[in-house]
């Protein structure tokens, strides 16, 4: 509301009830198109605008009860409106309530000058308003497992999370178990992503997705998996490979989005070396999975959920000793002990030596030049694992599959670390 208070009231004022009326437009707009609804388009909108109204007049008169008292009166109005007459289909009408009741407080909440925030809710409710049979769907996909590890996700990430000291540990002042932690959530949070994506998309859409999804919860798992498959039943090994390709490429994508986060600062330094190499990936693996895409015979692969408690234990416990061991020997040996770390950790992990180098840079342990190779390495580490994985498990035949689209990458990250170094 601070960007409002330099205008003049009249227009300040308008400007609100605009806002208001538009959130109630949205909300109502999703209710007019279920035949159950018994609030549509204009008693959204006329909520909305009555929770402005409420909002304005208890700020004027100082009778802060005009507000609950107005909340009280929605509610009853809309649950008598259901009372009357029965919905057919077995609708009891509760998502309207409650959809009325928030519309009411979104109004109000303008008034008072929260607007970025209440437009968002409003977006956020619409879309789970209107995506009603996906998120059904989606539900029954899931299974109790799932469930207990996305709430296990969510302990860790926000009641864990805040308990952790903000503070450093170690001689070498990186050992902070707020930061540690983080890291832990924020790369848990991205396998998550792909791995209900994975699950709501389903494993016959297009191998284009289960490459990407594969590559977000994990590029390594993914090859693990696929190649197996391609050594016991050579019927799999094109399918495979295109999978494996993909998740591979997808690995790129996702160091950005991690440097994004973590040091946004390295951004001009690395973004270039990591287009190259996605550019020069993607032509070859653009030219493999379109000569699958209509294949009959999808199948997902049959990853974990990629945020039960062993596997973040896992990940922090490598996260911890490779940033330590990092940064000792940033200190006795220079870049060149770092390179050498990132090699060798890239072959099991790349996110953990890339979320170290990144927060050695960003506590300006490091150059930019420095922290850029060692991730280089570390991603050219994880694809020579993944040919050896494809040769030793999927075969010779199966590993020729996957060469091309695993080196081109690879090739492009290299011309790309010579260019732009």
């Amino acid at each position: 509301m601070d960007h409002l208070a330099a205008l003049p009231e009249g227009l300040r004022t308008s400007f609100v009830f605009l806002t208001s009326l538009a959130i109630g437009l949205l909300l109502g707009l999703e209710r007019q198109r279920r035949v159950t609804a018994k609030a549509g388009l204009r008693t959204f909108a006329l909520v909305a605008l009555c929770g402005t109204v409420a909002g304005l007049l208890a700020d004027t008169t100082g009778n802060s009860w005009i507000i609950p008292t107005g909340f009280a009166l929605v509610g009853l109005m809309i649950i008598a409106a259901y009372r009357t007459e029965p919905t057919p289909e077995g609708d009891s009408g509760t998502t309207t309530v409650v959809a009325v009741l928030l519309c009411y407080g979104l109004g109000v909440m303008v008034w008072y000058g929260h607007i970025q925030l209440a437009a968002t809710v409003g977006i956020v409710a619409t879309l789970l308003l209107y995506f009603r049979t996906e998120l059904h769907g989606f539900s029954e996909k899931l299974s109790g497992r799932d469930v207990a590890s996305m709430l296990q996700f969510a302990v860790l990430s926000f009641i864990v999370l805040p308990l952790l000291p903000d503070r450093a540990f170690d001689p070498y002042d990186v050992l902070n178990p707020y930061h540690l932690w983080l890291m832990v959530v924020l790369i848990s949070g991205v396998s998550l992503a792909g791995y209900l994506a994975l699950r709501l998309i389903g494993p016959r859409r297009s191998v284009a997705l289960l490459g990407a999804f594969g590559g977000l919860i994990s590029s390594t798992a993914t090859t693990l998996v696929y190649s197996r498959q391609a050594g016991i039943s050579a019927a799999t090994a094109p399918l495979g490979a295109a999978i494996i390709v993909v998740a591979n490429l997808v690995v790129l994508l996702r160091l950005l989005v991690l440097s994004v986060v973590v040091a946004p600062a390295i951004m001009p330094q690395l973004a270039p070396i990591v287009t190259l190499g996605f550019a020069a990936g993607l032509v070859v693996v653009a030219r493999q999975v379109r000569c699958l895409m209509a294949s009959p015979d999808l199948e997902a692969p049959e990853l974990s959920n990629p945020t039960n408690l062993r596997v973040a234990l896992g990940f922090g416990a490598l996260y911890t000793v490779v940033l330590l061991g990092a940064a000792w020997l940033s200190e006795h040996a220079g870049s060149h002990g770092l390179y050498a770390i990132a090699l060798v950790s890239g072959l099991a992990d790349v996110d953990a030596i890339t979320l170290s180098t990144l927060n050695l840079f960003g506590a300006e342990r490091l150059t930019g030049a420095v922290a850029t190779t060692a991730i280089t390495l570390a991603f050219l580490a994880a694809v020579a694992f993944k040919v050896a994985a494809t040769a030793v498990l999927g075969r010779a035949p199966f590993m020729k599959r996957c060469l091309a689209g695993l080196l081109a990458p690879a090739a492009g990250v290299v011309a790309g670390l010579l260019i732009f170094r």
